[in-house]
């Protein structure tokens, strides 16, 4: 199989796969800077740690090496404008805006505690994987929200619905 043929398959592979919808974060001497992310999660709880992706030539991605934090700020299906934002559907200009509705908890990496989950974290590592710069973080501060997650498949927004309920 060529790879533009296998670049191709595992794009639409990955499309199959839902993913939660979060809005990495950090802010410090290099600047404050949001992106949308479906490429974060958990690596271990011993050391609580977490994994974010970056496409590495962008300037929140500089700004995270520089500033030593970034947040994993899990949105809920409400916050979906929140998503575009972060995604680039604003211009520069107004994509790096925080509102009031930003908080801080260790790091001083921007936070909103009214998603489904958050995770503040320093930075311990990052590798360089092809075109993104994959971070480690060791969680400073963790909450869980009242709400449910933000999910993304097939290339739109969704809810999980969980099959079984959950334990009481």
């Amino acid at each position: 199989m060529d790879t533009s043929e296998l670049r191709a398959d595992y794009i639409e592979a990955m499309a199959c796969t839902a993913a939660a919808v979060t809005v990495v974060t950090t802010a410090g001497l290099a600047g404050r800077f949001g992106q949308t992310v479906s490429a974060a999660t958990s690596v271990t709880a011993d050391p609580p740690t977490m994994l974010a992706c970056l496409y590495r030539r962008t300037a929140i991605a500089e700004a995270v090496l520089a500033n030593g934090c970034f947040a994993v700020n899990v949105l809920a299906p409400e916050q979906r404008a929140l998503s575009r934002i972060f995604a680039g559907g604003e211009p520069i200009g107004r994509r790096y805006v925080f509102d009031d509705a930003w908080r801080t908890l260790c790091t001083g990496a921007p936070v909103r505690t009214d998603g489904a989950a958050v995770f503040d974290c320093a930075l311990s590592d990052s590798v360089l994987v092809g075109t993104h710069l994959v971070l480690f973080g060791r969680v400073r501060a963790a909450r869980a929200g009242e709400t449910e997650g933000l999910t993304y498949r097939d290339r739109g927004y969704g809810r999980h619905h969980p099959e079984i309920g959950r334990p009481a």
